[in-house]
């Protein structure tokens, strides 16, 4: 996971415990939010993934996620919401949602990862990420027209407040029904706890 300030590693976080603590109760799947936040779909169970294309555990996590995303029943409803912790992953924010109102998110989803990570691409700018767009045989001048549009400027400042308002400051987070923040060191875990918290939601569910 990536910290806006710090990554430390499970290893090392054991390490630093008491032996009594490293043989303690497992901890709770979830850190409960002090509110519930409105979920796009009131009829399906909502995992949120706050990500950056930025993150190298985001990249390494990404084919895992959707692996996971795709496994599930119609009453999952799965989105993704990118973070802007500065001007270099707001750029990548405003990538995601221009690609996202152009269509062809699921096409290059990828690709960016694969650009910044393995190509070193650099993009960062407006001007970097429409040439990058051209090239993968996008239209520059309607993609540069969405990079300034009011509604990616809107998306964004609503991830901006969600991300706030569930107190995201590691990537990737996961949140199920926008009231549950997962917790979990390793991808692994993450998503064994995801699994959990579902399960939960959805037995509350069938008793209503």
């Amino acid at each position: 996971m990536q910290n806006r300030r710090h990554f430390l590693t499970a290893a090392a976080a054991l390490l630093a415990l008491p032996a009594s603590a490293a043989f303690s109760a497992p901890a709770a799947p979830y850190t409960r939010l002090s509110r519930s936040h409105l979920k796009e779909n009131p009829d399906k169970i909502e995992v949120i993934e706050f990500f950056s294309y930025g993150c190298g555990h985001c990249n390494d996590f990404n084919p895992i996620i959707k692996a996971w995303a795709a496994r599930q029943p119609a009453d999952l409803a799965f989105r993704r919401i990118p973070v802007a912790w500065n001007a270099a992953w707001k750029s990548l924010a405003k990538l995601y949602y221009a690609l996202e109102a152009s269509g062809d998110l699921a096409r290059l989803d990828e690709a960016v990862f694969d650009a910044l990570h393995k190509q070193r691409k650099q993009l960062y700018t407006d001007r970097n990420v429409v040439d990058w767009y051209v090239q993968q045989g996008g239209n520059g001048q309607k993609f540069a027209d969405l990079l300034k549009s009011f509604a990616v400027a809107s998306k964004m400042n609503q991830a901006e407040q969600l991300r706030d308002s569930m107190q995201v400051d590691v990537v990737p987070t996961l949140v199920v029904e926008g009231l549950y923040k997962v917790s979990g060191n390793a991808f692994e875990e993450l998503l064994k706890n995801t699994d959990l918290t579902v399960a939960q939601v959805r037995a509350q569910r069938s008793k209503k």
